[in-house]
């Protein structure tokens, strides 16, 4: 078995197309982790993913995929993962028995009772059509599938979008018992970060193809703060310090990427904590210094 510190690890990696290209990014998720993937519709995460999947061809870069060079070994590493995917890969018209039958043909380590005791907990029927499926019951399916074969990664990419919130948490309490296993690891592609603050070790942030910040979550969380104040106010604090700045009718809201450092620079500011969603929020706007 290969030895592996980081479950994924994607060096100088770019993929252009017209009117588009994922420039140069770089990052790893740690054996062991969750990682949240977030960013706009179009920022680049499915990209991202088929290349880490071997599903387009990258320009230049390099991946490995647990320990192993995702082109090279892509057989042997694709007999250790799983991916889930927004749309279900399977006909309509199979039925989760079937389905099963088929994976077991094709995963050596497929484990029928496994699956089945997911089909049980997920209380899905092994004999109806895919097609009389719900949009949740098709997610749960995949995600069935995806953990009945004793893969070592899981890679989602905008799995949980469009399910109930009820759906999303039964799902994100599978991970975390999946994650029990220290030799497992996931890659979330989300724009839920609600999702994400709730489950994930850390975070990418990828948008127009470049990645922006990469790292423990709770780290990103705590050195990133909000600065409320009269828009007069605004003129004091230096923009160095700045990500961008929200107008209102009450005033202004400053994004600052070193909250420690500001809360010492500028006596008497109040700097309040704040979110995955406002800090993805407020990069995406980083060129336009003020926004409304």
């Amino acid at each position: 078995m290969v030895d592996f510190e980081n479950a994924i690890e994607i060096k100088s990696l770019t993929k252009a197309y017209d009117g588009f290209t994922l420039n140069n990014i770089n990052f790893n998720v740690p054996k062991g982790s969750i990682m949240g993937f977030i960013g706009q519709n179009g920022a680049g995460k499915t990209t991202t993913i088929k290349l880490i999947l071997n599903l387009l061809k990258r320009d230049s870069g390099e991946i490995k995929i647990l320990g192993m060079d995702n082109i090279s070994d892509e057989y042997e590493i694709k007999s250790q993962i799983a991916a889930v995917f927004d749309e279900l890969p399977f006909h309509d018209d199979l039925n989760a028995k079937q389905i099963g039958i088929i994976l077991s043909d094709i995963f050596a380590n497929w484990n029928k009772d496994t699956y089945n005791d997911f089909l049980d907990r997920f209380t899905l029927s092994q004999k109806k059509k895919i097609r009389a499926f719900s949009k949740g019951m098709k997610m749960k399916l995949q995600i069935a599938a995806a953990l009945s074969h004793k893969a070592r990664l899981l890679i989602m990419d905008e799995a949980t979008t469009g399910l109930d919130p009820v759906v999303r948490n039964e799902i994100l309490d599978i991970f975390l018992e999946y994650l029990q296993d220290e030799n497992n690891s996931i890659l979330m592609s989300s724009h839920i970060t609600t999702d994400l603050e709730k489950i994930a070790d850390s975070v990418t942030f990828i948008d127009k193809g470049k990645i922006l910040l990469s790292g423990y979550k709770d780290d990103i969380l705590e050195s990133h703060g909000l600065i409320k104040c009269r828009k007069s106010d605004c003129q004091y604090i230096e923009s160095d310090d700045i990500v961008s700045t929200r107008m209102n009718d009450f005033g202004a809201e400053i994004m600052v990427h070193d909250r420690r450092k500001c809360l010492e620079k500028y006596s008497g500011a109040v700097i309040d904590s704040t979110t995955l969603e406002e800090i993805m929020l407020f990069y995406v706007r980083r060129d336009k210094k003020e926004w409304f």
